[in-house]
């Protein structure tokens, strides 16, 4: 069991400084991500490729982003986080360097899929809220969920328009530079983050778990299986709309600086959402939250894509989708807390976001892929408004209740006083 002390109670880090270390982290490290988009033109005629190049590239980003926050997961909730959240921002701040000056194809996927794959699976908004759910204080727990992703989302916000001036003044290789440079700013504020939680164990449990342990907990788990499957559309939508829409947009006949603002708007209003997201779940089923969440993300793009373009309704649909947009993840992440505990929570929430990167990587690839054969994104659209009404029903009969544990969680012959076993 750790015998780290709680962040309120380590000198200067309190949990205000925390939280506030942890959304600047969660600002930086979103930000250039959800501005990839603005690239995928400009990259694409500077490089003489179809869009399913830079497309399959952010796929692969999605993928491995999602295969290494398990690990990732694991390794800061036995280490703490800081060593994790530094890797990741200089792979990070590698992979976009290394995107601007990328000549073939090969290239580009290792770095914008490769490298900052991994890169943010080390120092992204996820990272940060597992550091947050076990270093503070349960009372401040679902708040900081909220106000993490919403950091998030604010660097959605700044990042999206930043990038659009940066290539208008400059040129878009040396946008990419810049959002290299400030990666390297996640490092010296990681340190806010180190250490591990005196709460490492669940609700009831009064011996310490194993990592095997806690996956076989999880993985039997009906409730968790549910959330985890659920989690796939979240990333489907948000990835697709993030790479595509603003060619989606100057497609229909719309500017650039449309395209650049709507993402921006989502950032924004996205802020809202996390934060109130993060408030209900405190006064409601956390459930009813993530079924609302989903069916009306399946009504906006109904809407969406039926009604004339135009400025004012890319807008609104911005700013209605930015209310829905990572609010899911504080419901989701408060489920994973309530049903398991802090003790491995990183690893087992690295899970549920794995299906969530899943469905980013189809989102994304289907996109360009599709884009290319039929010259529309109307597939993707309506399979998007279709997994959104099927994860509405997957979270309905979610059971939001501590997992039950009557046997002993040590090996036959063990105390509990005992250290418990090593499991790397």
């Amino acid at each position: 069991m750790s015998t780290t002390v709680a962040a309120s109670g380590i000198g200067w880090r309190t949990p205000a400084a925390v939280v506030g270390c942890g959304c600047i982290i969660a600002l930086l490290s979103f930000g250039p991500r959800s501005a990839l988009g603005q690239f995928l033109n400009p990259l694409s005629l500077a490089g003489n490729w179809g869009r399913d190049v830079l497309s399959l590239a952010l796929a692969i980003q999605n993928l491995l982003w999602g295969i290494g926050q398990p690990l990732a997961g694991a390794v800061a909730d036995r280490f703490g986080a800081t060593r994790v959240l530094s890797i990741g921002a200089l792979l990070y701040a590698a992979g976009l360097v290394l995107m601007a000056y990328a000549t073939t194809p090969a290239l580009l996927h290792l770095s914008a899929g490769v490298l900052i794959g991994f890169g943010l699976s080390g120092c992204s908004f996820n990272l940060v809220i597992g550091a947050l759910g076990k270093l503070l204080p349960a009372s401040w727990r679902s708040f900081a969920f909220g106000a993490g992703t919403a950091a998030g989302s604010f660097g959605q916000f700044l990042f999206s328009p930043l990038a659009r001036a940066l290539i208008d003044a400059f040129d878009w290789q040396s946008a990419l530079v810049v959002f290299s440079a400030l990666m390297l700013l996640i490092l010296p504020l990681s340190l806010a983050l180190s250490g591990r939680a005196a709460d490492a164990r669940a609700p009831g449990t009064p011996r310490p778990q194993s990592m095997t342990q806690a996956l076989a907990e999880a993985f039997g788990h009906r409730s968790y299986l549910l959330l985890v499957l659920g989690f796939f559309t979240c990333g489907f939508q948000l990835a697709f709309i993030t790479v595509h829409l603003p060619a989606y947009l100057m497609d229909r006949g719309l500017s650039a600086d449309i395209g650049a603002w709507t993402v921006g708007i989502i950032g924004l209003f996205n802020i809202v959402g996390c934060l109130l997201a993060g408030w209900l779940g405190e006064r409601m089923p956390k459930r009813y939250i993530l079924a609302a969440i989903y069916f009306v993300r399946a009504l906006a793009v109904v809407g969406f894509i039926t009604l004339p373009a135009s400025p004012a309704a890319a807008i609104a649909f911005g700013a209605l989708s930015g209310l829905l947009w990572l609010s899911s993840v504080p419901p989701t992440s408060g489920l994973v807390a309530l049903m398991f505990g802090t003790r491995w929570f990183a690893m087992l929430y690295g899970f549920a976001f794995f299906s969530h990167q899943v469905g980013g990587f189809l989102g994304v690839w289907l996109g360009g892929i599709l884009f290319e054969r039929t010259g529309s994104y109307d597939v993707v659209w309506w399979l998007s408004v279709c997994f959104g009404i099927a994860s509405a029903v997957i979270n309905l009969p979610i059971v939001e209740l501590p997992v039950s544990r009557s046997m002993p969680l040590l090996p036959v012959g063990r105390s509990a006083s005992q250290k418990p076993e090593s499991v790397f």
